[in-house]
């Protein structure tokens, strides 16, 4: 780029700055000093191994940390226990859309000490969704496959997983904090990799959309995941994908470490998987216990 393009751009760019309220330029450099805390090794092209670029993940997660902020108005408990180096964090997962996964990466971002970039693992169907894919990969997010999984833990990252899948996300209001079966893909990873695992229960996700029914048979003919009836949608169309604002109580349990092969029988991998489980069970009862209400506690 010419030096005449590169003081135009700076200039556009200054410019743009200025134009933005002072709680967001506040919060745009907040965000920036925090991605600075992480060492994150880049290639020439400004990206890392698994296609992350540090400055889309900073622009992403502006809009994340107003929703954080002052939309679900998040607060974190426990976080401090996150220990450094490769970790697993194991949650429940809910809501129809997945911003329980935005707002557990925010939190990493915001109030972990160190910051982490949570590399979340994502359900098989977001690679073929267009501009979505790209975007995903840009801020750190997988397709949660045994490989990727492998891969990221060697490398000393910071993985988020949620074993109930499309299960809890699409769960009706009546199944709400009601845990779906688990599967066991994780504890073999834990074990292979010696991580710890970090047990995570989001108090807030499981009603910012209160699912009504499903219909598998028009989510099949749409090629989706699932087909969800809540109070705004379809009815509202696009607007009806928004969440209620429901204040989000982030959990983080204490570090679980499990030792044995991970070949090992089918038995034994889920009777460690239900201990995972039972620690998020019992981090969601506290929350729930502690919370005033749901949009206000």
């Amino acid at each position: 780029m010419s030096p005449r393009r590169r003081g135009l751009s700076g200039a556009l760019r200054d410019l743009a700055g200025a134009a933005l309220p002072l709680r967001l330029r506040d919060l745009n450099g907040e965000i920036a000093d925090r991605l600075k805390k992480i060492p994150t090794p880049l290639n020439d092209y400004g990206f890392d191994s698994y296609g992350l670029h540090p400055d889309v993940a900073r622009q992403a997660l502006i809009p994340c940390a107003i929703v954080y902020r002052y939309y679900f108005r998040a607060q974190t408990h426990g976080i401090e226990g996150v220990p450094s180096g490769r970790v697993l964090l194991i949650a429940n997962h809910a809501g129809q859309l997945p911003f329980d996964g935005a707002m557990l990466g925010t939190a990493m971002v915001l109030e972990g000490e160190p910051p982490r970039i949570v590399r979340a693992m994502g359900e098989y169907w977001i690679p073929r969704l267009p501009w979505i894919s790209v975007a995903a990969a840009r801020t750190g997010a997988m397709v949660g496959t045994p490989e990727n999984c492998r891969a990221l833990l060697h490398s000393g990252e910071c993985v988020a997983a949620f074993p109930e899948g499309v299960r809890g996300m699409n769960k009706l209001w009546s199944e709400r904090y009601q845990l779906q079966s688990f599967g066991t893909g994780f504890m073999r990873l834990a074990l292979e990799s010696d991580t710890p695992v970090v047990p995570v229960g989001i108090v807030g996700s499981e009603e910012q959309q209160p699912g009504l029914a499903n219909l598998p048979a028009l989510a099949r003919l749409l090629g989706m995941p699932a087909f969800p009836l809540t109070p705004t949608f379809p009815w509202l169309g696009p607007l009806g994908l928004l969440p209620l604002p429901v204040r989000y109580h982030i959990h983080f349990g204490e570090p679980l470490r499990f030792s044995g092969p991970a070949d090992d029988e089918d038995a034994e991998i889920e009777r460690k998987v239900e201990v995972v489980r039972a620690a998020i069970s019992g981090l969601l009862d506290e929350g729930r216990r502690a919370r005033r209400g749901i949009f206000f506690g």
